[in-house]
């Protein structure tokens, strides 16, 4: 029989997301690291869809005790997926990003930090290849703007008011360029977890559960430290939101370093920057846009919309209020697929890969 960790890794790149193979195999050290061979089996008899206790039960033949005893184990390291639905707890398979990784809150070390970050240039390449993107900029309060209708997707406060349910989690990537020695300057506990119902989060917290005036406070913290805002590329069903720094984000290392166009979908606003009133005092390029979209040219300063996320990160500290956000010409707008399933059929069928229920 093949390997059990070769096959997980088989079973992981055939979702939308990806897990691309390697010749070094560093893909399959990080799985060991992750899984027992007893867990790597049970991980491949889940499937990506979410499913109860009493249906894995009914369908695995394990009595129901031991079916959610060996789930609360893979739930808490990590290795598997649970979401409150419908006032039932489900179970899945999830990728490795956004997923698995993100879930070794609690187990990161050196070891997994630099088996990550050695397999970081393989698997970014390769999720970053296909659309639609993994994760989309959520642009800074463009209500302020008065500009047209702003979607429920491109406004944190209006999702945070629906939302009944909050949990805040260090950032991963943070935390894993600490453990190589690259410590970050920015606030660690930035990454928020959200839901519509009541005790979401109260069974299998990966943080700490926290109140909806917390996480506006968090959001209001990201921002005066020039974190740029992302949640998953879809128009509704959001449930987190990163706040990234182009120094530790594995999104933003992967646009710069790999050229891997759809890890991050911009936003579709774009910052502009009125040459008049500009004090060229250079703050905007120097300290806060995240992916060098702002340059300077005689004294002046003017962005280049092709690079620019429009995050609108660089409009709070401009001390003359001279940067705007615009919103994009309508054909030059990006709009996200409708739900989850919507973007995951769809970049399975970009990627060519067979949607595997068994």
């Amino acid at each position: 029989m093949t390997d059990v960790y070769k096959r997980l890794a088989e079973r992981l790149d055939s979702l939308p997301n990806g897990f691309p193979a390697t010749e070094s195999g560093v893909e399959l050290k990080i799985l060991r690291k992750i899984f027992s061979p007893e867990e790597a089996e049970m991980a491949l008899k889940l499937r990506p869809l979410p499913e109860t206790v009493e249906a894995l039960s009914g369908r695995l033949g394990i009595p129901q005790d031991k079916m959610q005893a060996i789930l609360d184990n893979m739930v808490a390291k990590g290795q598997i997926g649970s979401a409150k639905m419908k006032n039932q707890q489900v179970y899945m398979l999830f990728p490795f990003v956004f997923g698995i990784f993100e879930f070794q809150q609690k187990r990161l070390d050196r070891e997994l930090a630099e088996l990550v970050e050695e397999y970081g240039p393989a698997l970014m390449g390769a999720v970053g290849k296909y659309a639609p993107a993994m994760m989309r900029v959520v642009p800074l309060n463009v209500q302020i703007d008065g500009q047209h209708t702003v979607h429920p997707y491109e406004d944190l406060y209006k999702v945070f008011q629906e939302s009944k349910s909050f949990q805040v989690m260090d950032c991963i990537c943070r935390k894993e360029q600490g453990l190589l020695g690259k410590p970050c300057e920015h606030s660690l506990e930035v990454c928020l977890g959200f839901a519509r119902s009541e005790g979401a989060f109260d069974r299998y917290p990966l943080g700490r559960i926290i109140s909806r005036e917390e996480a506006l406070n968090i959001i209001k913290k990201a921002d005066d430290e020039g974190l740029v805002h992302s949640t998953f590329n879809v128009q509704s069903g959001l449930m987190a939101v990163c706040n990234c720094c182009p120094c530790c984000c594995g999104l933003l290392r992967g646009m710069k370093n790999l050229n891997a166009l759809h890890l991050l979908a911009k936003s579709n606003y774009v910052a502009v920057i009125n040459e008049e009133t500009c004090a060229a005092c250079g703050v905007c390029a120097n300290e806060r846009c995240p992916v060098g979209a702002i340059s300077e040219q005689d004294d002046k300063y003017s962005v280049q919309p092709e690079k620019c996320l429009g995050c609108g990160i660089c409009r709070p500290t401009c001390p003359t209020e001279s940067i705007t956000l615009v919103r994009k010409p309508e054909d030059k707008r990006d709009q996200p697929p409708k739900n989850m399933v919507d973007w995951y059929f769809t970049r399975a069928q970009n990627r060519g890969v067979r949607i595997m229920i068994e």
